[in-house]
């Protein structure tokens, strides 16, 4: 995944390399860039947790390529990609390994 996969999701150029972060945030509508990723790119959503009251932090990867994408959604419907990679890895969750 490539600095392509921005400009193609958002409709914006970017040149950033797949292991570095975007150079400029990329934002749109919610349902449009989540439908994006889901239809043109083979991503799911593999995680997300709270960041405060107003936004959540998403993990979208696609498990064929191992291609990820870091995703911030806001209250309000605005979802801005963060960052892009490769080589994603799931790792299951062992509480008594992690000591939690």
């Amino acid at each position: 995944m490539t600095g392509l996969l921005a400009a193609a999701v958002i409709g914006l150029g970017a040149g950033a390399e797949a292991q570095n972060l975007i150079g400029e945030v990329l934002c749109g509508a919610q349902d449009e860039i989540h439908a994006k990723l889901a239809r043109q790119f083979g991503a799911v959503k593999s995680g997300a947790g709270l960041r405060g009251p107003e936004a959540v932090m998403e993990i979208w990867t696609n498990p064929t390529t191992g291609d990820w994408t870091l995703v911030q959604s806001y209250a309000e419907g605005r979802v801005c990609i963060l960052a892009m990679g490769e080589a994603w890895e799931m790792m299951a969750l062992d509480p008594k390994a992690s000591g939690l």
